[in-house]
């Protein structure tokens, strides 16, 4: 087990790591070429909010695995190693199903200013 989430880290890491090299050479190839205009302004400001959207949605994750964690050493005679496992996707799921009302609901108030800056300009 401890191996295979070892091995997660690290693939998990280095996309992370290729994905923020690609998004800031993108960013700074808009920049050089002049092509940074009021939409793209708007697109940069409202990407802090859904940045703490995806913080929202890690965390309600992470608390579920956490409990799947908890859950299966409060009850060891009762659970394998499978339906610990098995916790952990459940919880997994759950805060991921928590979050997309709150997600859609977040995106729809964040698209409803952008067009409202950009029909009183």
């Amino acid at each position: 087990m401890e191996g295979a989430l070892i091995t997660g880290i690290v693939f998990l890491s280095i996309v992370a790591i290729v994905k923020m090299i690609g998004d800031n050479r993108t960013k700074r190839q808009l920049i050089e070429k002049g092509a940074v205009d009021e939409q793209v302004k708007r697109m940069l400001l409202g990407h802090s909010e859904l940045s703490t959207l995806s913080n929202l949605k890690w965390g309600m994750v992470l608390v579920g695995i956490g409990l799947a964690a908890i859950l299966s050493r409060w009850l060891p005679y009762y659970w394998s190693d499978e339906g610990a496992l098995g916790l952990v996707f459940l919880f997994a799921g759950l805060g991921f199903l928590i979050y997309y009302p709150i997600a859609q609901k977040r995106l729809r108030e964040i698209e409803r200013r952008q067009q409202n800056t950009a029909s009183g300009q």
